[in-house]
């Protein structure tokens, strides 16, 4: 944790402030989050068909609007939009905690995902464009913080259901309504850079950025598996365990994990190894992670359920390994001022591919056929499905590594782009 906070202390206070401001993003969205469908379900009364669609909305509004918010960051200023972002979604939350009805509980989905669309492109398009030279090091802080965020806003959420959801929502309001306003105060504006030509022309250069679009696809692999900490994770470890509690020591090692290591490795790759060596081999070590489960294992609950706890130690370590870096390569595929579109962009496809891996994984995890002596829960095909993503996707950063597809470290001006 030393390492993590000089780290932290050596950059410039927005830097830190947003870095902090992910602790409280990740903090008061899981205050709420998780506990939504059984609000929805069990307070509200709604079917589980109502429910799902009240929570497809707020996904469907997130991931479908990212490109959005990313040219507006372009366009209008990352500082506007983060705060825009936060604002809606401090809105959102409340409308949860006084709303009932269908409608109010449809409003308050479609605010809560339009400010994650306004705010995820155009934070990271701020940290890298303010940090374009220790890029890696800003996105790692991200990550830990955000990381924290995550365990933490789940325990805060549980205490204040002990009172009733609407506690949960209210604290959530609160938390981003206290992050508008420090964002407002102390977040400096940062230079809007134009594009020089119209959105559809921002997109479509995007869109047909073959090398990045290359680099996105690979790479939304690894986002695919990431979400499999809320699926075939927790599901095989209260399987093999047989508590819930197995479950939380799942997240609980994994934060742990990445809040004691995340810097001092990410520190430790840049200056040993390439960026793309370090993501390929994050892939690979995070997807051969999910092969573990498989193995036979005979003992008491405990026991059994290792094999899940390293599969998820695993996933954290290959995260750990890749994301500083992948995030500190996407604006460089971008030319100036089209920073927050690429990175809306890549969050599109990678929520869309997520999406699609999520799915085809529900689909084995119906199917049956776990090896002899492998402890019961998620069927064989799924981890050997979650295996290969992560496989191939190491697999295809190598490839694009080796032929010198990847990007640059810094932010390139308009004419380095076109001596690349």
């Amino acid at each position: 944790m030393k390492a993590t906070w000089t780290t932290l202390t050596s950059f410039p206070p927005a830097i830190r402030l947003l870095v902090v401001n992910q602790l409280g993003v990740n903090v008061g969205f899981y205050m709420l989050l998780p506990y939504l469908a059984g609000y929805l379900r069990d307070d509200i009364g709604l079917s589980a068909t109502l429910v799902g669609l009240v929570l497809g909305v707020r996904n469907l509004s997130q991931q479908g609007l990212f490109l959005v918010g990313g040219s507006a960051a372009d366009r209008l200023g990352a500082r506007g939009v983060i705060i825009a972002g936060c604002g809606l979604r401090a809105v959102g939350f409340a409308v949860f905690a006084v709303g009932g009805s269908l409608p109010a509980l449809l409003a308050a989905s479609v605010l809560t995902g339009l400010a994650g669309a306004l705010f995820n492109p155009a934070v990271r398009a701020y940290l890298a464009e303010a940090a374009p030279e220790r890029r890696a090091e800003a996105f790692a802080l991200f990550n830990v913080f955000a990381s924290a965020g995550a365990l933490l806003g789940p325990l805060l959420g549980s205490a204040l259901l002990l009172v009733d959801f609407r506690a949960a929502a209210i604290g959530a309001t609160v938390v981003f309504a206290a992050l508008t306003v420090a964002q407002l105060l102390v977040l400096p504006p940062h230079p809007v850079t134009r594009s020089g030509q119209s959105v559809g022309r921002d997109w479509r250069e995007a869109l047909t950025d073959g090398r990045f679009l290359a680099f996105t696809v690979a790479l939304s692999a690894l986002f695919a598996l990431q979400t499999q900490l809320y699926l075939v994770l927790p599901v095989q470890a209260e399987a093999a365990a047989g508590t819930a509690l197995a479950v939380a020591a799942l997240f609980v090692v994994s934060t742990v994990v990445t809040l004691v290591w995340q810097v001092r490795l990410t520190g430790w790759l840049r200056q040993r190894g390439s960026r793309g060596v370090s993501i390929a081999a994050g892939s690979a070590v995070a997807g051969l992670g999910f092969l573990l489960p498989l193995l036979p294992v005979t003992g008491p609950p405990p026991v059994r359920a290792l094999p899940t706890l390293v599969a998820a130690l695993a996933l954290a370590v290959g995260v750990m390994m890749a994301q500083p870096f992948v995030l500190e390569l996407v604006p460089g595929f971008a030319r100036d001022g089209l920073t927050g579109t690429y990175f809306g962009v890549f969050y599109l496809a990678s929520g869309v591919v997520a999406a699609l891996a999520t799915t085809a994984v529900g689909r084995f995890m119906q199917t049956g056929g776990q090896p002899d002596g492998a402890a019961q829960g998620v069927p064989a095909g799924a981890w050997l499905l979650c295996a290969g993503l992560g496989l191939a996707c190491g697999a295809a950063v190598w490839a694009l590594h080796r032929r010198g597809l990847l990007a640059p470290r810094t932010v390139p001006t308009t004419a380095g782009k076109a001596a690349r």
